[in-house]
């Protein structure tokens, strides 16, 4: 008889304990400073997860790997997560996590702790780095992006982050609060019975047990602003999110989009995938991103032919963002060209085994995630080939990244409910 599978609640009970933990090591090993914690930038949704998955490779003893988990009660005996009695939704995110740890604790330690680096986006002290680091480091991330895109992880990471901030703080000491807030919950008629997206019993309340502390004074930030900048960004973004979502809804039933089953059985996730793909879609767009002139030509109401918009005219905290959409429109381009190179060499040297394009493999990470093994899009597993430094998964990593970050811009979030509410899928 196989082995009950672990209540799903309870393992996401057992990787907060953890999380608090690895966020609280983090903070002492100069990783993340309390500036970052308190401030919750977009990429700490990304490196704590990653973060609380690296430490629990370094910890692992077992072969295959598992995870020891946290005793309900004192008298309750040792229990182990792996891949006998891991839930379903996890069993992804295990896989990932497991084909990690032979090659984490494989590292030597100053590896391991570039490796930790690159996680939180800080450069690696070895010269030169070792490569497997960025491949590792990509694989972890993806994981922690999925993981950050679940409902239930946004509504419980401020108290992960605050617990993080008030370790090690004396009675006397001034305690400061995180400022982080779950993105917007959409349209409950997208997925009544879905854990998570719209559901009432997920809603996030203000009164969370970190609101009894002062507000740090907060530092210049785009997610309150609403310039003229930030509109030609936000309609240019939405012309292509609505594009995706008019893909979804005319896709047969017979043959439906891959993003007409992820809103059926994990809407959270389906809201993210389809921020990145539309970011994919302005990025690939002929005459949108043009990365020769380092701009944007932007949707606009007033200019029929569009707004040419550049970093340079934009208010200085939205010119990373800027910079990294003009960067990540450049990178797509040239994996596309390359793409049609060697599929047309492929071809021309009669070369059945034609090579999967790694612009589809991006899309395919987007939408399904990061997974180990093959399988079809159905049970949520893909075959994919490895490579040592990893590149599909992190560019994929990137656009997910920006995603994120555009889910937290308020000038973004307060019309992108509209969005879907209007042009999203219905159950």
């Amino acid at each position: 008889m196989p082995p009950s599978k672990l209540d799903e609640e309870y393992v996401q009970n057992s990787f907060h304990t953890y999380l608090k933990s690895s966020l609280t090591q983090a903070k002492v090993e100069k990783l993340i400073e309390d500036q970052v914690l308190a401030s919750a930038e977009a990429d700490l949704m990304i490196s704590g997860p990653a973060l609380c998955l690296y430490f629990a490779a370094l910890r692992c003893t077992t072969n295959p790997p598992s995870v020891p988990l946290p005793r309900a009660t004192k008298s309750a005996p040792p229990l182990e997560l792996s891949a006998d009695n891991c839930p379903p939704a996890f069993i992804g995110f295990l896989a990932v996590w497991a084909a990690t740890v032979p090659r984490i604790q494989g590292l030597v330690p100053q590896d391991q702790h570039d490796l930790a680096r690159i996680i939180c986006s800080l450069q690696p002290i070895a010269i030169p780095p070792n490569t497997e680091c960025a491949g590792i480091a990509a694989d972890l991330r993806a994981v922690a992006i999925e993981i950050s895109q679940r409902r239930t992880f946004q509504d419980r990471y401020a108290s992960d982050l605050q617990a993080a901030l008030d370790a090690g703080l004396s009675r006397n000491e001034l305690k400061v609060k995180t400022s982080f807030v779950p993105p917007p919950v959409y349209s409950d008629s997208l997925a009544p019975d879905s854990s998570g997206y719209g559901s009432k019993k997920f809603a996030y309340s203000p009164s969370s047990p970190s609101s009894k502390f002062p507000s740090r004074t907060p530092s210049p930030t785009i997610l309150t602003q609403n310039t003229p900048e930030i509109d030609f960004i936000r309609e240019t973004l939405y012309s292509a999110l609505a594009g995706v979502l008019e893909q979804i809804t005319a896709s047969p039933t017979h043959n439906p989009h891959p993003l007409a089953r992820l809103f059926r059985y994990d809407p959270p996730r389906a809201h993210f995938a389809a921020v990145s793909l539309a970011i994919l879609e302005v990025a690939t767009t002929q005459g949108i991103v043009l990365p020769d002139q380092n701009a944007i030509m932007c949707v606009s109401a007033r200019e029929p032919g569009g707004h040419k918009l550049t970093p340079d005219a934009c208010p200085e905290p939205l010119r990373p963002f800027m910079m990294e959409l003009i960067s990540i429109g450049r990178d797509a381009q040239v994996m596309q060209d390359e793409d049609n190179e060697a599929t047309i060499k492929a071809i021309e040297s009669g070369d059945e085994d034609i090579p999967e394009p790694r612009f589809e493999r991006v899309q395919a990470i987007i939408v399904d995630g990061v997974r180990v093994g093959g399988g079809t899009a159905d049970d949520r597993c893909r075959t994919r080939k490895m490579s040592v430094e990893g590149r599909v998964v992190a560019f994929a990593n990137r656009v997910n990244a920006l995603g994120l970050s555009i889910s937290r811009i308020k000038a973004f979030r307060d019309r992108e409910k509209e969005v879907f509410d209007v042009l999203g899928p219905r159950p």
